[in-house]
C-alpha cells in the first residue's frame, strides 16, 4: 500500500456524511494538543497534509482521508484542550459518539503524549477500545523531547494509567525525527490486509 497515494475525502459534521463506501478505517484519537496531525503527518511523509495548527482543536469534524484506495485514515476531533464554546464542545461530543457507535473502526491509533502520564480523557478512550474488544495501538508521541533514562519508566506508567494488556502494543514514536513510523505502517497494512 503506497501511504504516500491519500487524498483527503470528506470532513464529517454528522453521521449522514460518513463515507457509505466501505473500506478499513483506522482511526486517529488523542487529546488536542498532542501533535495527532503532525503524527499522520508523519505516517504519510507528507509536510502539511494534516492540517497543523497553531491553538490546539482545529480538527473540528471527522475528517476522512483515502490511502491507496485501499483503506480510510480517519483524523477525529481532538479532545480536552481546545478553547471552545460549551455548545461545540457538546456538538463535537454528539459527534463522536455516533463515530464510535457506528462500529465503524477496524483499528484504533490511540496517541499520548510520551513526556507525561495520561489524561483522564486518554484514560476514558483506552477503556472504551478495550470494553468494545476494538483492536488498537497507543502511539506514545513526542519520544524526541525526553532523555533516554526516562524512556523506559515513562512507558512503565502509560502501560499502568491506561491498563492496557501486554497484548496491546504501545509504539514509542517521534513526529518530529521519525522514530516508530515503520511499526505504525506494519499494524495499519495488517489491518487493511485483514478487514
Amino acid at each position: 500500500m503506497n501511504f504516500q497515494n491519500v487524498e483527503f475525502l470528506i470532513s464529517a459534521a454528522s453521521t449522514k456524511d460518513f463515507p457509505k463506501n466501505r473500506m478499513p478505517e483506522i482511526a486517529f484519537a488523542g487529546k488536542s494538543n498532542v501533535g495527532k496531525s503532525s503524527v499522520i503527518n508523519r505516517l504519510l511523509q507528507r509536510k502539511n497534509f494534516a492540517r497543523v495548527g497553531e491553538k490546539p482543536g482545529k480538527t473540528v469534524h471527522v475528517n476522512y482521508f483515502v490511502i491507496d484506495r485501499k483503506c480510510y485514515l480517519v483524523d477525529l476531533p481532538g479532545y480536552g484542550f481546545a478553547k471552545v464554546s460549551a455548545k461545540e464542545k457538546e456538538r463535537w461530543s454528539k459527534l463522536m459518539e455516533d463515530y464510535f457507535a457506528a462500529g465503524r473502526i477496524d483499528l484504533g491509533v490511540l496517541i499520548v503524549d510520551y513526556r507525561h502520564p495520561p489524561t483522564n480523557n486518554d484514560i476514558t478512550m483506552a477503556r472504551w477500545f478495550l470494553d468494545s474488544g476494538c483492536p488498537f495501538v497507543v502511539v506514545a508521541n513526542k519520544m524526541d523531547k525526553l532523555k533516554k533514562s526516562q524512556l523506559e519508566p515513562n512507558l512503565q506508567i502509560i502501560r499502568e494509567d491506561l491498563n492496557l494488556p501486554e497484548s496491546c502494543p504501545i509504539i514509542p514514536f517521534s513526529a518530529e525525527k521519525g522514530n516508530g513510523r515503520d511499526e505504525l505502517v506494519k499494524y495499519i497494512l495488517k489491518t487493511a490486509e485483514e478487514a
